[in-house]
């Protein structure tokens, strides 16, 4: 699986564990942001990298990771295509790709911990959308998506 992956000076280290994390997957990953973690590298630089990655297929999946996780959901969601989402728990990092598709999860390195970040990792990963929803909601989310992707196609014209 294609991974790309930044962070700002704020989520380095959480970076650096997943990224561990998924070269010991076998993910095909590619890294964006500081190269230690003294230099600092703005999140709204970072983030149109992944984004970019995203919209011309170079990356399956994007993780983005500053302070809060926030400011890089913001940023990255500005692209079309990209469906980000600034997420705190393992069954929210799930969710985001079952229920709305996400390919982009955003987390806080001074909120989450490298145990936490690496099992949220884990679940966006592992999760496609409509997997394991009720099949009267299937319908419901395969509709809400396309309205989604009709209103960015009016927005991006």
């Amino acid at each position: 699986m294609k991974i790309s992956i930044g962070s700002d000076k704020s989520g380095y280290a959480l970076r650096k564990t997943i990224e561990r994390y998924l070269y010991e997957k076998g993910c095909d990953v590619k890294a964006y942001g500081p190269t230690d973690s003294e230099t600092a590298v703005p999140f709204f630089e970072v983030a149109p990298l992944v984004a970019g990655d995203i919209q011309n297929g170079d990356a399956e999946l994007g993780i983005l990771i500053c302070g809060t996780g926030m400011g890089m959901a913001q940023v990255a969601g500005k692209f079309e295509g990209v469906r980000a989402a600034c997420c705190e728990s393992t069954y929210a990092a799930k969710m985001c790709r079952v229920i709305n598709d996400s390919n982009v999860l955003c987390m806080g390195g001074w909120i989450i911990a490298d145990t936490l970040g690496t099992a949220m990792t884990e679940e966006f990963l592992n999760a496609e959308f409509t997997v394991g929803v009720e099949e009267r909601r299937k319908a419901w989310l395969e509709n809400a998506k396309s309205e989604f992707k009709s209103l960015e196609e009016e927005i991006y014209k």
